[in-house]
């Protein structure tokens, strides 16, 4: 014996429809989404690329940090005093012999 199914009805038909169309739409969302599967790929490319500049950033940080602490005026460095007299204010020690580099 076999079972014979009704023949859909126009509403149940156009609500399948419907229903699938929604399925379709949202799973190409997931998919090619801003926050689907092919973005991911490319957010994990900027997340690297961040991580790399925050890591060159600080550094930098640190060595001006370092700067900053060697210039401190209670206990200034003398090296770095002395190295930065000569280089922005042309100063010398009378005793030292200048030689001028060429560009």
């Amino acid at each position: 014996m076999q079972s014979r199914r009704a023949p859909l009805l126009p509403k149940d038909s156009l609500t399948q429809s419907l229903a699938l169309v929604a399925l379709l739409v949202l799973g190409a969302i997931g998919v090619a989404g801003p926050s689907g599967l092919l973005a991911w790929g490319e957010n994990a490319r900027l997340l690297d690329q961040r991580e790399a500049e925050i890591a060159k950033l600080t550094a930098e940080r640190d060595r001006m940090k370092n700067r900053v602490a060697l210039l401190d005026p209670r206990h200034a460095d003398p090296d770095l005093v002395g190295e930065l007299l000569r280089s922005n204010l042309n100063m010398a020690h009378p005793d030292e012999l200048v030689i001028p580099v060429e560009n």
